[in-house]
C-alpha cells in the first residue's frame, strides 16, 4: 500500500524537512519514498505545504498529492485558514498540532476522519526551547501510524541535526507518547 502524506506548516517551521526525513528513514528500511515542497515565493511564516510518499512498491507517481492517506498540521491557526483537509482519504488520518481536544477540532472544523492531537508547540518549547514542530510532528505521526520505525527516524535526526539532534530526538520520543487519536466519526 502507498501511503500519501501532506504536511501542512508555515514557512521556516520545517514541513519540507519533515517530509524529506521521512522519506529518507522509509528508503533507509528498504522501502520506496519520495518527498517534495509546494510552494512559490513564500517567506517565513507563509502557509506552505511539502508532501511524501512512502510505499513498500516502486512509486511511479511524482505529481502532487491530491488525496492523501495522511495530513499532518504543523500550525495550529491553519485549520482556521487553509482547507487542511482538503482531498483526505475516507479511511484517512489527520493529525493537528492544537491545545484544542479532538471534541473541540471536530465541532469546530467538522473533521471526520481518524484524527490525532498533540500540543506539539508546548513540546518543542519545552524539549527544543524553540517553537519548531516538525519532529515533533513526525513523533506524533509514527505512534498515530507506524510508517516506519521509530529508530530509523532517529537515526536520520541525528545526522540531520548534528549537536542539535539530542533535543530533537527527545521531542520526537516525548509526542510519541503525548499524541492522543481517536477513530473516525
Amino acid at each position: 500500500m502507498m501511503h500519501e502524506i501532506t504536511f501542512h506548516g508555515r514557512g521556516g517551521q520545517g514541513a519540507v524537512t519533515s517530509a524529506e526525513l521521512l522519506a529518507l528513514a522509509a528508503i533507509d528500511e528498504g522501502k520506496d519514498a519520495r518527498s517534495f515542497p509546494s510552494f512559490g515565493p513564500e517567506r517565513r511564516g507563509a502557509p506552505v505545504r511539502a508532501f511524501a510518499r512512502v510505499s513498500d512498491q516502486p512509486i511511479r507517481d511524482r505529481t502532487a498529492v491530491r488525496t492523501p492517506s495522511v495530513v499532518l498540521v504543523l500550525d495550529p491557526s491553519l485549520p482556521g485558514l487553509v482547507k487542511v483537509d482538503d482531498g483526505l482519504r475516507a479511511d484517512g488520518l489527520m493529525i493537528i498540532n492544537s491545545t484544542k481536544s479532538i471534541a473541540e477540532l471536530r465541532k469546530l472544523f467538522g473533521f471526520k476522519s481518524r484524527l490525532g492531537v498533540i500540543d506539539a508547540n508546548k513540546v518543542a518549547r519545552e524539549v527544543i526551547g524553540r517553537v519548531i514542530t516538525n519532529t515533533t510532528m513526525l513523533g506524533a505521526l509514527v505512534a498515530a501510524l507506524p510508517l516506519v520505525k521509530p529508530e530509523s527516524i532517529e537515526k536520520r535526526l541525528e545526522e540531520r541535526f548534528g549537536r542539535l539532534a539530542a533535543k530533537n530526538i527527545a521531542a520526537f520520543r516525548r509526542a510519541q507518547q503525548e499524541c492522543v487519536v481517536q477513530d473516525a466519526v
